[in-house]
């Protein structure tokens, strides 16, 4: 309980250091005073010798009221009001020693001083809706950690490894989804895509993220944590039905390590995976693909499970469709197998990385779908793990579940 505390403690200062960073970065100055006093002050002697040698029939004086409105721009506050206290001063002056009729003298005082109070104001406002941006993606950034927890994930089995690229760069959850969860039955690994996108595609995400976590610790079979999910898509497309929205569907690779050298798969619509063993990356072929989650009433065939062969230093990647449906400039698709064979040899990390590149420079940086993809090997650290100590902490998770 104490670790979990501290943990717990430790993840809420990052994220307070987090958020306070941020807002400090857009209250920061991007010029240095000095430099700005040096570039304000020499703006200023260039357009009085201008003014001085237009002579009286044209006043070039006046337009130095643009300058806080500019500084505002990538200012601080405090430098915005020094650079429109310096323009007051400067024009007033200057309208004084030219003289004029009383009116035209307080027209020009008036304007003067409203331009650069205005100035100010919107230096200020820019802040302000910089600062609420900021606070919104800390917002963004907390909120993922709890949708999506950062990769690698290691359990006792399974070490993986795995990139995420939502399709909008602005937003950091998209429509996929992944998760690795260690049950007293082994570990558990999903790897899904929702259909469509927006908010409505990250809600059904979320529940089926929910269901499978609570499901992989309580389910002894694979198949019956693919139902339970099934049951979560169903659940929430009955909601949305209630609220207005569409109903979707979510395609979803379920798999289970129990550190025996071999993989249970349960492939709901989902693309398989490819596996990478001495120096070969060839596809997984999976013969009992069901239908995606949240179509189960059209198909009275129940899900199955598969098993796959997972040598020892071998690396099964997983992945979504913005992976092979990613095109070039010519609009064809991204040849993943070809691709693949070339980077069989590399470990996980240095294959996802040279997956990533390859990806922006075949698409040109566009990127037309989300993207998740998890490269798993198997757990080689340490010694193995006593039957009756193995996921102990499982165990106490699945516990509470059960209500036990």
């Amino acid at each position: 309980m104490t670790i979990g505390l501290q943990q717990l403690t430790a993840t809420r200062g990052a994220e307070l250091n987090s958020a306070e960073t941020g807002e400090a970065a857009v209250r920061a100055s991007r010029v240095g005073n000095l430099a700005l006093s040096c570039g304000v002050a020499l703006l200023t002697a260039v357009i009085v010798l201008l003014d001085m040698w237009s002579g009286d029939e044209l006043r070039i004086v006046p337009l130095l009221v643009v300058v806080p409105a500019l500084v505002s721009v990538f200012g601080t506050i405090r430098q915005t009001v020094g650079v429109a206290s310096w323009i007051m001063v400067v024009v007033v002056t200057s309208r004084l020693v030219t003289g004029g009729t009383f009116w035209d003298v307080t027209s020009s005082l008036i304007f003067t001083v409203l331009a650069c109070f205005l100035g100010v104001g919107a230096c200020a406002l820019r802040i302000r809706h910089a600062t609420e941006i900021a606070r919104l993606r800390s917002a963004a950034v907390a909120l993922q950690r709890q949708i999506l927890r950062p990769l690698p994930i290691v359990t006792d089995h399974v070490a993986a490894h795995g990139t995420y690229a939502p399709i909008e760069e602005d937003r950091l959850v998209g429509g996929d989804i992944y998760e690795v969860v260690s049950s007293p039955y082994g570990t558990r690994v999903i790897i899904g895509d929702v259909q469509g996108k927006g908010l409505a595609a990250i809600g059904a995400g979320f529940a089926v993220l929910g269901a499978f976590r609570e499901a992989a610790i309580r389910e002894p079979s694979l198949t019956g944590v693919a139902d339970a999910l099934e049951d979560a898509v169903a659940r929430h497309n009955a909601f949305s039905a209630q609220t207005g929205e569409i109903e979707r569907f979510v395609t979803a690779l379920v798999l289970g390590f129990d550190g025996d050298g071999r993989v249970q798969a349960v492939n709901c619509g989902h693309l398989p995976p490819r596996l990478l063993h001495d120096g070969v990356a060839c596809p997984v072929p999976l013969r009992r693909t069901s239908v995606p989650l949240g179509l189960a009433d059209l198909s009275g065939e129940a899900r199955v499970t598969e098993w796959l062969d997972f040598p020892a230093d071998a690396t099964l990647l997983m992945f979504t469709d913005g992976v092979t449906e990613a095109r070039d400039a010519a609009g064809a698709f991204y040849p993943l197998d070809s691709r693949l064979g070339h980077w069989a040899h590399h470990g996980p990390r240095e294959l996802l990385d040279a997956l990533h590149r390859d990806l922006e420079e075949f698409s040109g940086g566009v990127r037309r779908d989300d993207i998740a993809v998890l490269a798993v090997r198997r757990e080689p650290f340490g010694s193995p793990v006593r039957p009756e100590c193995r996921n102990r902490g499982a165990r106490r998770a699945a516990a509470v579940v059960s209500g036990r």
